[in-house]
Formats: structure tokens, sequence, C-alpha cells
């Protein structure tokens, strides 16, 4: 279980950018002095009291028709209707502005949303006053919080904890788990329907826990399988998906719900920064990750230009290596046929486990091959190793000292492991402990 979305909305510098990293628990947005900095929404997940949920920072809203004005208030919209909850931020040393007025008329409008309005910038008890102002914006008692100095913060996690809805996630323990990432009309959707065809058993439609998500369970050749969909926005009156950001949201529950990660890409468009965006989260949560360039049917394309694509996608994602690569045409059905099989191949290479003294030959052969080199005023000598979990497998080095520890011998020695082993697709952690 976890809950929902807190969404940080507020006018310019109101101090969303610096509550938020309080919130997160470090410095995720740019936080400066000059009014307007944040414009795209930042999510993130927080904990507080055990309690795990999402919060989303957004830019600024301004009555004043200024650059990215309209960018900002379709990104906060959006955030609004993705919140389970609102926190409404509004600085205490300037009062009530008309971007406050205006903010507090799109918010009641939000019909079913709790707000929790945020009194900011209150850094000391002669300035507590200052909050009375903000009842005329009809949001009931402010909360009095200084987000610079932390006052208040704890106060207002519990109040976002006690009105946050409570959200089951689904883990799918007998089924290969999958998520498509991406863009928007990267072919996500085209691809879903091609592993979903007719001579697929579909089980059953399970609903997810993003709004408007379906995963679909299926089986084939003997292997089931869970596609999890990542849902689009309902439109209300709005082309949201004019708006590439708001993947980013839609992508976070399907990736933490997913085992193996599809990274959809647009041949026809290249590689663009919403692509590391999106995958950088699954990196990030460790998930087993492939990446497939889509609708490679367009134009003419050979080998030459497939190897020019590949190389420019390693050398974008530098540290995705050992995610393997297939060119595809969703709409034609090319290549299709071998994803279901790299899907599988990558599940059993997220839970693969090595017997220890394997692993201790693998490890001593490579120092012996390449001595560690002289780091820290040391040499690592790595005395015992052990694999410790799987999803991703987790390999602990016991050694003299972990501070000699080079990041290049450590990039040497997973490359070991790999060339002993299959592990395509999935990130392998290494973890140095001192032998006492």
């Amino acid at each position: 279980m976890e809950l929902g979305t807190v969404a940080l909305v507020g006018s310019p510098s109101a101090g969303k950018s610096t509550v938020f990293n309080r919130i997160v628990g470090e410095r995720r947005s740019i936080v400066e002095e000059t009014p307007g900095i944040t414009r795209d929404r930042l999510y993130a997940k927080a904990t507080w009291l055990t309690k795990e949920f999402t919060v989303i920072d957004t830019g600024g809203i301004q009555v004043q028709n200024v650059p990215f004005q309209t960018e900002i208030r379709t990104q906060v919209e959006i955030a609004i209707d993705e919140a389970d909850l609102i926190v409404f931020l509004v600085d205490s040393k300037l009062g009530i502005t008309s971007n406050d007025m205006y903010i507090s008329k799109l918010l009641h409008k939000a019909k079913n949303k709790k707000v929790i309005l945020a009194v900011n910038k209150i850094d000391s008890i002669a300035e507590v006053g200052n909050k009375v102002e903000f009842y005329k914006l009809g949001f009931g008692e402010p909360m009095v919080i200084s987000g610079a100095h932390g006052i208040g913060i704890g106060d207002l996690l519990d109040e976002i904890v006690k009105n946050l809805p409570e959200k089951e996630i689904n883990v799918y323990e007998d089924a290969i788990s999958f998520s498509l990432i991406g863009r928007p009309n990267v072919g996500k959707s085209s691809l879903t329907n091609r592993l979903l065809g007719k001579e697929r058993t579909i089980v059953s439609n399970i609903a997810g826990t993003t709004r408007d998500s379906i995963d679909t369970a299926f089986s084939k050749d003997g292997h089931n399988y869970v596609v999890i969909d990542t849902a689009g926005l309902v439109k209300r009156g709005k082309i949201y998906e004019a708006v590439d950001k708001y993947a980013a949201l839609r992508a976070m529950s399907a990736i933490e719900r997913s085992e193996v990660c599809l990274l959809l890409i647009d041949a026809s468009v290249g590689i663009l920064e919403q692509d590391k965006h999106v995958v950088g989260y699954a990196m990030e949560k460790n998930k087993a990750i492939i990446i497939v360039v889509n609708k490679w049917d367009l134009g003419k394309h050979g080998e030459v230009d497939k190897n020019h694509f590949t190389e420019n996608i390693r050398k974008q994602f530098k540290f995705l290596e050992y995610a393997p690569i297939y060119y595809i045409s969703a709409q034609t059905g090319e290549g299709v046929d071998k994803i279901l099989p790299a899907i599988l191949n990558t599940h059993e290479a997220y839970h693969r486990r090595i017997p220890t003294p394997v692993l201790n030959r693998i490890v001593l052969d490579a120092q012996d091959m390449n001595p560690t080199p002289n780091f820290n005023h040391g040499r690592l000598k790595i005395i015992f190793a052990n694999q410790v979990a799987v999803e991703p497998p987790t390999f602990v080095f016991f050694c003299n000292d972990p501070n000699f520890a080079h990041f290049s011998y450590t990039r040497y020695l997973e490359n070991r492991i790999r060339e002993s082993f299959d592990f395509a697709g999935t990130p392998i952690q290494i973890v140095y402990r001192m032998r006492k």
C-alpha cells in the first residue's frame, strides 16, 4: 500500500521548490531568488511516518502575460488533475496577490479536491499574525510554515498523510510484469495491441493504481505476462496530449509495478530529453530495461543507419550499455516477434543467481589479470564475494577498505561478471563492505 499524489501550487517564488526539497529530503528542485525558475513539473517519492506518497512541484502561475506562462498554467492544471491533494502555497511577505486570487479560483473549480493552504516564509513568532489575511482565500485554517528554515514542515506532512487516500499497488508473483514507457505518440498503444494479438490468450484486465490505467494479463508459449499500460489524461477542454511532460507521472507508477521496462524511441524523431527523463526514473528504481526503436519502417533504413542509430543511443545513454536494443515497427509488425523472448530473457537475468564459489573465482581471476589501482592512499583487496539479492542482482564484496574502491575498477569487475553470465537488460549492484 502507498498513499496518493500531492501537488504544490502557487505563484512564482512562493517557495514551492524549497518546500518540495524539504518534503522529498534532497535538493531535487532548482531554488533561486529569480521568480519563475521552475517551468516544468517535477515528481518525486516522499516518505513520512513510514507512509510513501508522490509529490509534484509545479511552475508558478502569473496573471500577467510573461514568457512561458501559457505552458506553466497548463502544467499546473494537469498537476491539479493528477493530484489527490493540493497544497496551495502563498508568500506571507507579499500578502494576497492577484496571482493568489487567480489560483484560488482555479482551485475552487477543482471539485472534490482537498486543498491545504500553507502560508510560507513565516520565519519567526512575530510573523505568525501574517496568516490572518489569507483566510479571505476561502480554504479554512491556514498552516504556518517556513520552507527555508523547516518550521511547520512536520505539521504540514502530518496533514498531508492524514488526507491522502491509500492505494494498493498490484504485485504480480506468478507473471512477468513489464511496462512500455516513453513520450506520447511513440507507439506504446500500437505495440501493446501487437503484443496482445489474437494468438495470445488474454487472461484478464486488472485495474491499476493510476487513474484510467489497465494492467492486462496474458499467456504466450507457456509463460504468463502482465503488460502495464501507461494511461493518458482525460481531456478537459484542452489537448493535454500536446504536453510531453505529463508522461513522467504516468510512467512513474507503471515503472514501479514493473520488473522489465521497455523504453520506446521514435525512429522518425530520434532521442529527446524526455526519453532520458523517463528512463532515468527506471534506472533510479533499478529496473531491467530494454530499448525498443519503433517506426523503423518510416523512411529507408539499412544496416548502416541502424549502426549509426545504435551508436547514438549508446552515446546518449552512457550508463545503459547493458540494455539490448531492438528495431521494430508496431504498425507493420516487423521485429515485434522478438520482443517477448527478449522480455523473458531479461526477466531471467533480473532474477539470476551466481553460485558463491563461481563468483569468487571470477572476482579473484579478475584481480589477478588486472590488479587494483592505488586509490585514496591504498589498494583495494577483495577477500570474499557473495550475491545477496536479485531484482536486480546485488553483490557484496568484502574487502580491506571500501574507500580504496575506484569507480572504474568497479565497472571493470561488473564487466567481468557480465562476460561470464548473461545479464543482458538488468543492472548490477556492487556493494563493498570492510572485512572485520
